[in-house]
């Protein structure tokens, strides 16, 4: 990676980071003073969409509702399935707050990302101590993705918009499961809106 120069900043993404046990102690040593930006989503949604995505690639696996129990007549959830082990939120921070302060984390909402973009990235735009450039006027809405698009990608002249791999349709899901799942998010998430002292309105 280049040196980044006064003035600039650098940006490096993976959706690992954040589940990653070893990523925080790596990154503290990097760089102490590096600053985290964290899209969250309902945990449940996160989960379907999970499972939407590998199905696409692999679609001879089991069905959500019997990865989602280790025994479906007890109700007992599989934690140990990624797709729901990384919607317990509480659990990474934990982790990362033994190296960085909660004040170096910025914690973005993926619903409020879809329905504001402009309001998000702005507070995006203050935590890096960013002069709000980006607002409304740089968005619109693509009613067939169900996403917002920029209107117009640096140096180009078309329209930026997610790629065809997002805003897949989600596979229909057992209710009863949707609720169970959701019973069984509901501590953590609390948990988490109380450590980042942000209500994100998952229910």
């Amino acid at each position: 990676m280049p040196r980044t120069l006064e003035g600039q900043i650098t940006m490096e993404k993976t959706p690992s980071y954040f589940v990653t046990k070893e990523a925080p102690a790596r990154i503290s040593s990097m760089c102490k003073g590096t600053k985290l930006i964290v899209v969250v989503r309902d945990p449940v949604t996160r989960a379907i969409s999970d499972y939407t995505q590998t199905l696409s690639k692999k679609p001879d696996i089991p069905t959500f509702e019997s990865l989602t129990f280790k025994n479906r007549t007890t109700g007992l959830i599989d934690t140990s399935w990624s797709a729901i082990q990384i919607g317990i939120y509480a659990k990474h921070l934990e982790n990362w707050l033994l190296y960085f302060p909660i004040g170096q984390i910025l914690f973005v909402s993926g619903e409020r990302l879809i329905t504001d973009p402009a309001g998000e990235l702005g507070r995006v735009q203050d935590f890096l101590g960013l002069k709000r450039i980006i607002t409304d006027k740089h968005f619109y809405f693509n009613k067939t993705k169900g996403f917002p698009c920029l209107k117009k990608a640096e140096g180009s002249s078309k329209p930026h918009c997610l790629g065809k791999t997002k805003g897949r349709t989600h596979p229909d899901i057992d209710q009863e499961v949707v609720q169970r799942l959701r019973d069984f998010y509901r501590p953590f998430n609390m948990k988490f809106y109380q450590m980042t002292g942000q209500d994100f309105g998952w229910d």
